[in-house]
């Protein structure tokens, strides 16, 4: 069976496939060697059929009665997801967020690497972050444009999130990871998540007495 094109993929099915490959990772960390859908989906908390389903829009990794190979799985959930290489990350961003995220381990270890880092405070500009320097925005989309960036990491103040965001899919960048608390309004096809703490926060209180 071949991979339908990215286009008719629903958008909800990619964001389940990390949590796929993540719960496999740790399987053949446990060396688990081959595992089924109702035993990935008791694992996840989740319904078999669905994890099923998923798969299949991107070929077939199992058979009936033997299951998947765990690290065969892996390795083509990574290949799907554009994995197989490390993507450099522009940050902007060098407070105590953008300072955390530097140190954030995780990172690297899964494909991606924080290679340039931006602020617009003066006092910052020239300072080091980790192994990074930090530089001024007004440099921002020629650094990126330059070292052929896709990726950037907003972790600013709201009221400055959506110039940086414009800047930054100026210079190519075509996915972005927002901390900063707002909407932003790009063209189609730049891909972006949003992570407020605040808003999952409030989410949850609502099943609080």
């Amino acid at each position: 069976m071949k991979q339908r094109q990215e286009t008719t993929i629903p958008d909800i099915v990619v964001s389940r496939l990390p949590i796929y490959l993540r719960e496999l990772t740790f399987m053949a960390q446990e060396g688990i060697a081959v595992t089924s859908s109702q035993e990935l989906a008791r694992r996840l908390r989740s319904g078999s059929a669905q994890i099923r389903k998923d798969l299949s829009y991107f070929g077939g990794f199992g058979k009936q009665g033997t299951g998947y190979q765990v690290e065969f799985l892996c390795q083509k959930l990574r290949e799907i997801l554009h994995l197989t290489r490390v993507w450099e990350i522009a940050l902007v961003g060098a407070g105590d967020l953008g300072r955390a995220l530097i140190h954030y381990g995780e990172f690297i270890e899964h494909g991606f690497r924080i290679s340039l880092v931006f602020d617009n405070n003066p006092q910052k500009i020239g300072q080091r972050l980790g192994e990074l320097t930090i530089m001024s925005t007004e440099v921002m989309k020629d650094e990126v444009r330059r070292q052929g960036i896709k990726i950037g990491i907003l972790a600013v103040p709201a009221s400055a999130a959506q110039k940086v965001a414009e800047e930054l899919v100026e210079a190519g960048v075509g996915a972005i990871l927002n901390y900063a608390p707002v909407t932003l309004s790009l063209p189609a096809g730049v891909r972006v998540q949003y992570v407020d703490p605040v808003i999952h926060l409030q989410r949850m209180t609502f099943y609080l007495k």
